[in-house]
Formats: C-alpha cells, sequence, structure tokens
C-alpha cells in the first residue's frame, strides 16, 4: 500500500478531514484548516499541488481512496460533476461523511446525493459564496450554503466553518446550488447595468472613477428594492408599497434607448428586461410594481 508522506497530523484534538482537488480554491481551503490546526490528508490528480502542502503539515495520500480511508469527513473540491465520478469511481465511501464543494446544478446535487447514500455515505452540497483570497480571512464577507444532510452538517458545522462562514438552506440537497445561481444571477444582471452604464460615458470627456462612486451608491439605494419584491411574492400584492408603477417606468423607456442610440452604445443589455415589462403591461399589470415580471419567467 502506499504510504502517506508529510508531516504527522498536529496533535491537537481536533477532527481530521480529507481534501480531494487542490485548485485555487481547494488550496485555500487546505491552507485555512492547516492554520487552525486541523489534520488534513489531501490529494490530487496533480500530484505536485498536494505535495506543495507537505511542509505546512498535510499528509499526501497516494490515491483517492487511500485519501478518503484516513477521515470520516471528506470534502470534494474538483472542476465538475464528471470530475466527481472520475475520482470516486471504485472508492469505497461507506461511513463516510461527503461534502461535495464542487459546482454544479441542482439537479446534479440532488443526484449525487441520492447516489451517495447508495454507497454508504451521508452527503453535504456546498455553493461557495467566495473567492480564494477571502478564505480564512474573518470578516471577509464569504459564506458557504450547504444543503443536504442536517446532520452532518450540524456534526462538522464548527470544522466546515473555520476556513469560511456557513449558511445552511435545507435538507434538499440541491438547495445550495440553486441559491449560489440565484445569487450570482442577480450579480450578472447588476454587472450587465454597471456595463451599460460605463458604456454609455465611455466616448465623453467624464471619468469612469468619477462616475464610479455615483453608480456605486445608487445601486445600494436601489438594495431595499429586493426586499420588496419578496414580501409581493409572498402576499401577492404585487402593488403593495409602488413607488412607480409599471406603466410609468414603460413610458420611460424610450428615453433609454434613444440615449443609447444617440450615445452609439448597443441596447441589447437592456432590451429583455424592457421587453418583459412591457408584456406585462399588456397584461394590465399597470399599477403593479416590477414584480409581475417574475411571472412571466416562470411560465
Amino acid at each position: 500500500m502506499t504510504s502517506l508522506i508529510g508531516m504527522e497530523p498536529n496533535t491537537v484534538e481536533k477532527p481530521s478531514v480529507t481534501m480531494l482537488g487542490l485548485g485555487a480554491m481547494g488550496t485555500a481551503l487546505t491552507r485555512a484548516w492547516l492554520a487552525a490546526g486541523y489534520p488534513l490528508t489531501v490529494w490530487n490528480r496533480t500530484p505536485a499541488r498536494a505535495a506543495a502542502l507537505a511542509p505546512d503539515g498535510a499528509r499526501v495520500a497516494g490515491n483517492a481512496a487511500q485519501a478518503v480511508a484516513a477521515s470520516t469527513l471528506v470534502v470534494v473540491c474538483l472542476l465538475d460533476d464528471s470530475a466527481v465520478d472520475e475520482v470516486l469511481a471504485g472508492v469505497d465511501l461507506a461511513g463516510r461523511d461527503l461534502v461535495n464543494l464542487t459546482t454544479s446544478t441542482p439537479a446534479q446535487a440532488r443526484a449525487r446525493a441520492a447516489w451517495a447514500r447508495s454507497r454508504g455515505a451521508l452527503y453535504l452540497d456546498g455553493g461557495i459564496m467566495a473567492v480564494p483570497p477571502m478564505i480564512g480571512v474573518p470578516d471577509a464577507g464569504g459564506y458557504v450554503f450547504y444543503s443536504g444532510s442536517r446532520a452532518l452538517y450540524e456534526r462538522h458545522r464548527e470544522t466546515l466553518g473555520v476556513p469560511v462562514d456557513t449558511t445552511y438552506v435545507g435538507e434538499d440537497a440541491g438547495f445550495a446550488a440553486l441559491h449560489d445561481v440565484a445569487l450570482l444571477s442577480a450579480m450578472y444582471g447588476m454587472f450587465a447595468g454597471v456595463a451599460h452604464a460605463f458604456a454609455l460615458i465611455r466616448r465623453e470627456d467624464i471619468e469612469p472613477a468619477a462616475l464610479a462612486p455615483l453608480l456605486a451608491d445608487w445601486l445600494v439605494a436601489m438594495v431595499p428594492a429586493v426586499h420588496q419584491t419578496a414580501d409581493q411574492l409572498r402576499s401577492g400584492d404585487y402593488t403593495k408599497g409602488v413607488v412607480s408603477p409599471l406603466a410609468m417606468q414603460v413610458a420611460g423607456t424610450p428615453t433609454f434607448l434613444s440615449t443609447a442610440e444617440q450615445q452609439g452604445v448597443s441596447p441589447e443589455l437592456l432590451l429583455p428586461y424592457f421587453d418583459l415589462m412591457r408584456r406585462r403591461l399588456a397584461e394590465g399589470g399597470g399599477e403593479e410594481d416590477l414584480t409581475g415580471v417574475i411571472d412571466l419567467l416562470v411560465r
């Protein structure tokens, strides 16, 4: 049997952790656990990445099966769902607590949870809301969504919270991935609006650095709309608390499109949303907030 190489585990009574996958995120997580005194066994398909952690106290396994056998808590952070299949093919997972931080879809997470159960493991899926430089940095703002086995989460909550904060979102294994994608989708929508805003001034004698604080402050001022939308969805009353009704907002859209044309800017980032607004108005939602466009999306 291939021997483990590296330093002996930290003698502090902390649970051991196995990490499979040492890309930028996996390495950051590993270093945070090592710095906190947790015994770590690591494995990576590129052995050099694992060997680089041995001087910091990591035990380097010769293969994935040996790494899994070293700890009850096994954390997986690989490229994609197919990589999880490849790495864990034929590995004995019976009695293991499997935490999968590999980016996946809700459907993939649910299928992976069933797959883990069929192999005798408890399963927890994770959606990482952080970038590697935020890992191990207190108050950096990052966290991981977790969903799946509540028992597993509660048993390892303290350990999982060492590199970055945790937020448990339910027994449905797909919920972590769903929350992850929902938040990132909103982020990309914001980035699209920011891109359009900067494009409008690109050819003018306006410094982007001068617009940036105004833009950031405006976006922050709009954040309460998120809570109002949630309240309207809960109550089913889309006219509740409306300040700028849909009919008024649709009437203003030609100004945005004309301005874009005059500035030589493509309106392609705005047009899909404006089209949804017009469709909702045509259905008679003129007195509503913008919340009604959500129902158009889910039909």
